[in-house]
């Protein structure tokens, strides 16, 4: 605005050329130019406007304002600003916070508000020569508390209804006061998707009731093709805006504007909601946000109501049964307890759309990269660099799918862990040396750990996987630069967390403190949840902390946090103590997947054909001889009452009937030397017991894995080799 200023031409303007501008004109002129707040000078009789860069995105879309008047800037207004500029120039300064105004600077008339304060600007002679205008749009403030404002009058004013049309008859009713509406109407989706009947409606006097039944392809292919898909319908003019025969239908029931919002619910149309207005109207983002914020709440509150009727249904017929009839009673609050069941189950609906829609969106991505990659692996033509890239893509994937579903299982507490006892200062001082290839050269880490040796009980791995995380966590904190400080504490009782009762007795606590943002605390409850993220989209799958709650209260401790705001986060991994084991010679590393790895024979058990057919494949790969029994019951049958005949049994866990662990249990006693390796992707009886001496196997396996795991079990004969 500087240099738009230097060549603006003024000769012909009431200020004349810029080296004859007073100097108190040109003092604040260059005062207002440095300013970072909106400004704008009016200066003389005239109400020359003069503005800074801040300015421009008040004046939005408005032509040029420099060199105009004042008045003819903001003719839209000019009544109602005024008298605030005549008391300015009269030597009375002007303050107003949150002031509406009706302005035209994007192509319509828009409601905006404003916080603004109009000064005298005085000569040497104390003379008003000229105004000061330092303004703030506050438009978004004003909208956003209003619309807060107005969804808790509403649920205030459908707390106490009883059934679901007191609530749409209360919600159509305030929605189209509150938006200045034609009509505000509700309807329920006929079976078919297409048939409608408005149940109900607010109509604004001079307005028809639209209740009544209707069809959904009459009103155009954009309300089928946006309503069905879940979209909303958003028409601001449906004569400019349809094709001549759509409109008709919409302005057969006096409507012009429209945002008809619908409610999916298992992927159907099962109900909508509209507002309306009989002229066209713009309709703005707020309207939008608003109408979606009513329909997901009205929703809620008659899911709330019906629930509330069941209770109160089954309470009341509770109440008036005979003392002596207990069956009765028991049947009634069978129903009672299945009431206040639904009543919880729409509380838990937006956790588990969280969850499934995380789920789905991740694995999404792993099965579009393995798709992709066999099509091309398909092609007969692929040249054999292209044909390693895709096979190393998948196997990559698989691996991912893994981990992603090993997070699932630790939030859970459903990972099958293999615990052992381990020294904690060693462990978080090898970590701690691998954190700068995590962490980056400019995060400094800190190690304090304590002169006396702390042993706990736990699954090594998963210890460390939750370290990773939550310095990853840190180091996004800290963006990338700062202190991460490593702390070991082995003499701590653990305090109360989370509504959880604490415990005396001695816990090892890990804390990682670093000094970054901080967490607000209205994010602070929800960073162990699942898939729950702050980061930019690609940035994080939000299941980093959630595999550390879940690692931390499967293994009997607990995790907990704390933090401030620009001051830094401190998490803390407690673990209950344990007593050290004498020391053991390190399992001998197997060699890798060769041409000739093995021989013998073994038996498959699986229950289910294709996962059968595809480990027997791979034995007789491996060079195994092979056969497959589909449950243990047969695999039984099949070894004889001295299970003789093979050199080992590879079971799935989870099985119908006879279970691969009791299968184990069972070739056990009959041969204790006949080594066995169980299989599973996930098992409630591992998870909770372990692996009881046997070998595991975790799916998705890898056949190098499995030769690994055969070859020193079938060398030793043992069937407790390769302890998990």
């Amino acid at each position: 605005m500087a240099a738009a200023i230097r060549r603006h031409d003024w000769s012909a303007s009431p200020l004349g050329p810029i080296e004859r501008w007073p100097d108190v004109l040109k003092t604040t002129v260059a005062l207002m130019l440095g300013s970072r707040f909106p400004q704008a000078i009016v200066w003389g009789p005239e109400l020359i406007t003069l503005h800074n860069d801040a300015f421009i995105p008040i004046l939005g879309h408005k032509p040029a304002a420099l060199g105009r008047p004042f008045s003819a800037v903001w003719d839209e207004a000019w009544d109602e600003i005024r008298p605030m500029v005549e008391a300015a120039f009269a030597g009375r300064a002007t303050f107003l916070e949150d002031f509406p105004l009706l302005v035209a600077r994007g192509g319509h008339p828009e409601r905006a508000h404003f916080t603004f304060c109009y000064s005298p600007i005085r000569d040497q002679q104390g003379r008003v020569v000229g105004m000061l205008d330092t303004v703030t749009e506050t438009t978004g403030t004003v909208v956003a508390a209003r619309q807060l404002e107005f969804l808790d009058r509403l649920g205030r004013a459908v707390a106490n209804a009883r059934d679901p049309d007191t609530v749409m008859a209360t919600t159509t009713r305030m929605v189209a006061a509150h938006l200045r509406l034609s009509n505000c109407a509700y309807a329920d989706m006929d079976p078919d998707q297409d048939g409608f009947t408005i149940r109900g409606d607010w109509a604004a006097p001079g307005s028809p009731s639209i209740v009544g039944h209707y069809s959904l392809a009459a009103f155009g292919r954009l309300a089928v093709r946006n309503l069905r898909a879940g979209e909303p319908l958003i028409v601001n003019d449906n004569r400019a805006e349809l094709a001549p025969e759509e409109a008709a239908t919409f302005q057969a029931i006096g409507i012009s504007a429209t945002i008809c919002m619908p409610l999916v619910k298992d992927g159907r149309l099962i109900a909508l909601m509209a507002i309306h207005d009989r002229v066209p109207r713009v309709w703005s983002p707020d309207d939008l946000a608003l109408i979606r914020a009513v329909t997901e709440r009205s929703w809620a509150h008659i899911e709330r109501v019906r629930a509330d009727a069941a209770v109160r249904a089954a309470a009341e017929a509770l109440a008036g049964l005979n003392a002596t009839l207990e069956e009765r009673v028991r049947e009634r609050t069978a129903q009672l307890v299945e009431a206040e069941a639904a009543l919880r189950q729409s509380q838990k609906m937006e956790a588990v759309g969280q969850l499934t829609g995380g789920v789905a969106h991740d694995f999404n991505n792993l099965l579009t990269i393995i798709r992709s990659s066999v099509d091309f692996l398909r092609r007969p033509d692929l040249a054999e660099e292209r044909r390693r890239r895709y096979i190393d893509a998948v196997s990559d994937t698989v691996d991912r799918a893994a981990k992603l579903t090993g997070q699932l299982l630790a939030f859970a507490r459903r990972q099958t862990l293999n615990p052992e006892v381990f020294e904690v200062g060693a462990r978080l001082r090898a970590v701690a040396d691998m954190l700068d290839s995590v962490t980056g050269a400019r995060i400094r880490v800190v190690t304090v750990l304590p002169d006396e040796p702390c042993h706990v009980r736990a699954d090594q791995s998963q210890f460390e996987t939750a370290l990773v995380n939550m310095a990853v966590n840190a180091r996004d904190a800290m963006a990338g630069e700062g202190t991460l400080t490593l702390r070991l504490d082995g003499r701590r009782p653990l305090p109360p967390i989370r509504g959880h009762a604490g415990s005396r007795e001695t816990f090892a606590a890990v804390s990682l403190t670093d000094t970054g943002a901080g967490i607000p605390s209205e994010v602070l409850p929800h960073i162990f949840e699942p898939f729950f993220t702050t980061k930019e989209v690609g940035k994080g799958t939000g299941l980093g902390l959630s595999q550390v709650y879940g690692f931390a209260k499967q293994s009997g401790g607990d995790v907990d946090v704390a933090s401030a705001v620009g001051q830094g986060t401190t998490f803390t991994l407690y673990l209950p103590r344990a007593q050290p084991e004498g020391d053991r010679a390190p399992d001998a590393e197997a060699p890798g997947l060769g041409p000739e790895t093995g021989g013998g024979r073994v038996l498959v058990v699986e229950d289910n054909v294709e996962v059968g057919r595809f480990a027997t494949q791979i034995l007789q790969d491996l060079g195994y001889e092979t056969a497959l029994a589909a449950s243990a019951e047969a695999a039984l049958e099949r070894l004889g009452p001295e299970a003789a005949g093979f050199d080992a049994v590879f079971s799935d866990v989870v099985m119908p009937g006879m279970g691969g662990l009791a299968l184990a249990r069972e070739l056990r006693r009959l041969r204790p030397d006949l080594p066995v390796i169980l299989a599973s992707g996930y098992s409630h009886v591992l998870a909770q017991e372990g692996g009881h001496g046997f070998t595991l196997l975790h799916k998705p396996y890898s056949a190098e894995q499995l030769a690994r795991l055969l070859r020193g079990l079938v060398r030793t004969g043992s069937a407790t080799a390769g302890r998990p």
